[in-house]
């Protein structure tokens, strides 16, 4: 649901005591980090209001929900996270890469200039 933005779902789904840090059996991704990663706003400020765990990194390649934004060009789901305290210097496991790397890789320009702004 976090991945498709279902706001609707999600609320229920949280409401009803859903485990915020459940990760899918394939990819080992939290809601948060999937919706991060598709740049589903709303549901990720839902999940952060319920306490969602900003650092959590996902099970197969070690990355964190903004890695996952900042590969996609996911602007304002960066600043939610930023603003949050999301960490810009944590690297994922897999290729040792930072959000702002992960940015640059995929000519996120945007991208690159927010997190550069904001400390990286």
């Amino acid at each position: 649901a976090a991945r498709y933005g279902r706001e609707v779902v999600v609320k229920l789904l949280l409401n009803k005591g859903a485990n915020l840090e459940l990760k899918d059996k394939r990819y080992g991704q939290t809601p948060l980090s999937w919706a991060a990663e598709n740049g589903r706003e709303v549901v990720i400020k839902l999940l952060l209001d319920k306490g969602a765990d900003l650092e959590l990194k996902d099970k197969r390649y070690g990355r964190t929900p903004l890695s996952w934004a900042a590969e996609n060009g996911r602007e304002a789901v960066i600043k939610l996270l930023l603003d949050k305290g999301a960490d810009l210097e944590l690297k994922d496991k897999e290729y040792g890469q930072t959000p702002l790397s992960w940015a640059a890789e995929n000519g996120r320009e945007a991208v690159i200039k927010l997190l550069r702004k904001r400390g990286t």
